[in-house]
């Protein structure tokens, strides 16, 4: 609850004067204004909206793990999601203005303010045109170096081949950040700075902690520095930017796992490449392009939103590090991503992306909620300024 003085948090159970600016608390009106809303919830437009952004396939859970993973998250509702309708715009026709509005999004002018955030799943569709811009950009390089043997495509081709999935991916999560908050100015240095700096700091951590062998404990070691890595950016960001919401820490985790699988996959091809040849290389692109959708991407994007998952409004800490919170969410990527080193079997990776995906939703469905609960507070603080 808020102070409808000044606006800060206060403890309407415990305290009678806000701590911030010594107000008297207006209790009652404050139960009655709680007791309506209790009465008139199921007609609220917010709860209609959230309603609406849980129709989940039931089929992908028991009724058992329902109620492991709502306690688990921590909430009592259910977590549902409908997938076909988040991509049911991306086969319908959009024009040149739609795409230029969209990378609009996220300056100071075109920000929306918390009450016009709408808290329902967004449809992105932007992604899959970006896609293809990189794919026929591949296409007519691959075709300068196989039909005319013009060694100078050779670079394009890795660079192209090598950002075209996570790039793409990192747009979808851009274009889910339903705050709308984040530019794509700031979206690009994220996942260049960002990217660049996550892999280096995975160097750093490999030079104190070499892995010899992908063994076991090399595949796990290898899940835990990097995914440590890459968050140890993450971090950064987010204390820089002082995001507010979950959906935000989604973005820049991913921002960061794109640059991060972007670099070190052109690295893979540029290796294979000079090792074993143009085909290898062309393999290794296509292997890791198509494998990126469940890799490094959607993992940080996972640690990012289980960072402010736990942070919420406050200022970064260490000791948002250590919640249970974020470390029950955090040690998924981690566990993930060891498990993806260890397997090397292709129905085992499809499973290990379906697990990663969901975490995705459970993240952005808590984003939402999260979105939700504002607006509520806001009309309470609304309402509680009309009636002192």
């Amino acid at each position: 609850m808020y102070c409808h003085q000044c606006g800060e948090h206060v403890n309407y159970d415990k305290d009678n004067y806000c701590q911030a600016c010594g107000a008297k608390l207006e209790k009652e009106k404050v139960r009655a204004i709680l007791h309506s809303e209790e009465i008139s919830e199921e007609l609220s437009p917010h709860r209609i909206n959230e309603k609406a952004s849980q129709n989940f396939s039931e089929a992908m859970r028991s009724s058992f793990a329902k109620k492991e993973l709502d306690r688990y998250v921590g909430d009592r509702r259910k977590i549902k999601m409908n997938v076909e309708q988040v991509f049911s715009e991306v086969f319908e026709k959009h024009t040149k203005d739609e795409a230029e509005m969209l990378f609009a999004a996220g300056t100071r002018a075109t920000t929306p303010k918390l009450r016009d955030i709408e808290a329902t799943w967004p449809k992105p569709w932007l992604f899959a045109r970006v896609f293809l811009i990189f794919a026929l950009t591949y296409i007519l390089l691959y075709i300068g170096i196989n039909s005319f043997n013009n060694q100078n495509t050779l670079p394009g081709l890795i660079v192209v081949g090598s950002f075209a999935g996570p790039f793409a991916l990192l747009i979808f999560f851009w274009e889910m950040n339903a705050p709308q908050n984040v530019s794509i100015y700031e979206t690009a240095q994220l996942f260049f700075v960002g990217g660049a700096a996550s892999l280096v700091a995975a160097l750093i951590l490999y030079s104190i902690f070499p892995v010899e062998n992908m063994d076991v404990v090399g595949a796990v070691m290898v899940g835990v520095i990097e995914e440590i890595g890459k968050l140890a950016i993450v971090a950064y960001f987010i204390k820089r930017m002082n995001p507010i919401y979950i959906l935000n820490g989604l973005l820049i985790g991913a921002a960061i796992g794109a640059g991060f699988a972007a670099f070190e996959s052109a690295g893979y091809a540029f290796r294979y490449m000079y090792e074993e040849g143009l085909d290898s290389m062309l393999e290794i692109i296509f292997l890791r392009g198509w494998q990126s959708v469940g890799g490094h991407v959607v993992w940080s994007a996972i640690g990012g939103a289980a960072l402010m998952y736990a942070k919420g409004s406050e200022k970064l800490a260490p000791h948002h590090f250590f919640s249970s919170k974020f470390l029950k969410f955090f040690i998924i990527p981690i566990v993930l991503h060891a498990l993806w080193d260890m397997i090397g079997w292709p129905y085992a990776v499809l499973l290990l992306i379906a697990v990663a995906w969901f975490f995705i939703y459970v993240m952005i469905h808590l984003g939402l909620k999260q979105i939700v609960e504002m607006h509520d507070d806001e009309e309470r603080r609304r309402r509680l300024s009309a009636m002192t």
